[in-house]
């Protein structure tokens, strides 16, 4: 794009925010910026007129029934350029608000070029090409291996085509085997740095003397035996997105180092003074309770915050049991077809027999008993004897008339709960009060079943 037209626009009046946004634009010439700089709705006709190829929304802490205005008003076709907003604070539930309402990326301070810039350019670059974002098929492709309909793992798919639109920092929180770095390729695969390199590392499975090299990489003789240099992930992941799984692994040294990568974009590898530069998404993951971690002094606080902009809770397996047979027909159709053996479906005792497992391993679990159970079986359905459980007797009698309806009842009970917080986005009076049950009663249920009324907060998307 030989010459961008760029709107400066702050909501209210300039500030602080939009002057050195002003200045950073200012201080780049490539490509060169035709700059306008604009405040109030009064400016809406002028904006029109000048038919930009972005506008930077600057917004104050106080902005949300102006700045849905506003957005209705930018986003009338044909006039829609992508907007990125400017905000102070990183309220989770405000920047999914702002995402719904149609921004396709947000920046927080502190304000640095290396951070501001790419991000920019990447979205102009986009509109130079003159094509059509074919969202709706990126969103098949990368969301195609999410399989599930329970409201609480529902509520967290319907974030991922929002927080891919931008370029910020995720944290994905969950159990071993709930599916976080399908989450994080999702999120990749649907922004704009899909062309770009996924690089996924686990750092608790690498020595913690290693893992700074495997980060950061190291210059020729950095240390004994290093006959030649290592540039590091970080460097392999640049212009695209580095998954850090189980990152409460990270030794504190290193939280130090990645905390400044993460603040500036610069690092140095091993054994070098030169310092590097790396345009990259950081994406984290935790099967960990980090808030513990953080208090118990094992995890930086600061690192915490900067990597918790945009959290993403996914629920167990158990927490969504009304999706197991769906997922185990999904496993089933992937493993037969690998397999080479026509299995058209389940038995319903093989079917109820994986409802009432606990599921300690998750959807990855699952997926390992129905490949085994494929394999083991010779008929045309999954028969309950293929089903292999780890700890579960064999020999028991199926279960009687009396847990059956039991376990009916509590799976009700736990789709009904579950359907009303996300109703309500986690609002248990309000909930209670359509349930017509008192607040006390209805927590003690929650309790009970141990369904986790945080993520259901932001609601439904």
């Amino acid at each position: 794009m030989k010459e961008a037209r760029v709107v400066l626009l702050d909501v209210h009046s300039p500030s602080s925010l939009t002057s050195l946004i002003h200045e950073i634009l200012e201080s780049s010439v490539h490509p060169s910026i035709q700059l306008l700089v604009e405040s109030g709705f009064k400016a809406f006709g002028r904006i029109t007129r000048f038919d930009p190829h972005l506008i930077i929304l600057i917004l104050s802490s106080d902005y949300s029934k102006e700045t849905d205005t506003l957005m209705r008003l930018l986003g009338k076709k044909p006039f829609s350029p992508p907007v990125i907003a400017v905000i102070e604070g990183d309220n989770p539930d405000e920047i999914v608000r702002l995402l719904k309402a149609g921004i396709i990326d947000f920046i927080t301070p502190p304000l640095k070029e290396i951070n501001v810039l790419p991000r920019i350019w990447r979205l102009l670059e986009h509109q130079s090409h003159g094509e059509p974002f074919t969202y709706s098929i990126k969103e098949n492709l990368g969301l195609r291996q999410l399989v599930g309909e329970s409201p609480s793992f529902t509520a967290e798919i319907n974030k991922i085509p929002l927080v891919a639109r931008c370029d910020t920092k995720v944290l994905i929180s969950g159990e071993t085997g709930t599916g976080k770095e399908l989450f994080a390729r999702a999120i990749h695969y649907l922004s704009l740095r899909a062309h770009k390199p996924f690089v996924p590392i686990n750092c608790g499975a690498i020595p913690s003397e290693l893992i700074e090299n495997e980060l950061f990489g190291h210059a020729e003789g950095a240390f004994t035996g290093a006959s030649f240099s290592y540039p590091g992930l970080i460097h392999e992941a640049d212009g695209g997105t580095l998954f850090l799984d189980e990152i409460g692994c990270l030794p504190l040294q290193i939280q130090v180092k990645l905390l400044r990568f993460l603040q500036d974009r610069e690092y140095r590898q091993l054994g070098s003074s030169k310092v590097q530069e790396a345009d990259v998404r950081v994406i984290a993951a935790s099967n960990s309770d980090l808030d513990a971690a953080v208090a118990e002094g094992k995890f930086r606080r600061d690192l915490f915050y900067r990597l918790n902009i945009f959290p993403l809770n996914l629920p167990t397996l158990r927490e969504r049991r009304e999706d197991i047979p769906l997922l185990a027909h999904h496993f089933l159709t992937k493993c037969a077809t690998e397999q080479n053996k026509k299995i058209t479906g389940f038995h319903s005792q093989a079917i109820q027999k994986l409802l009432r497992y606990d599921w300690p391993g998750n959807v990855r679990e699952l997926e390992n008993v129905v490949e085994r159970a494929v394999v083991l079986s010779t008929h045309a359905e999954i028969q309950c004897s293929d089903i292999v459980l780890k700890g579960v007797d064999e020999t028991a009698h199926h279960e009687s008339f009396q847990m059956a309806k039991s376990r009916a009842i509590s799976k009700f009970e736990i789709t009904y709960i579950q359907g009303l917080l996300s109703a309500h986005q986690g609002n248990i009076t309000r909930a209670a009060r359509a349930a017509q049950k008192n607040r006390r009663a209805f927590w003690e249920l929650i309790r009970k079943h141990r369904i986790n009324v945080q993520s259901f907060i932001s609601g439904p998307l």
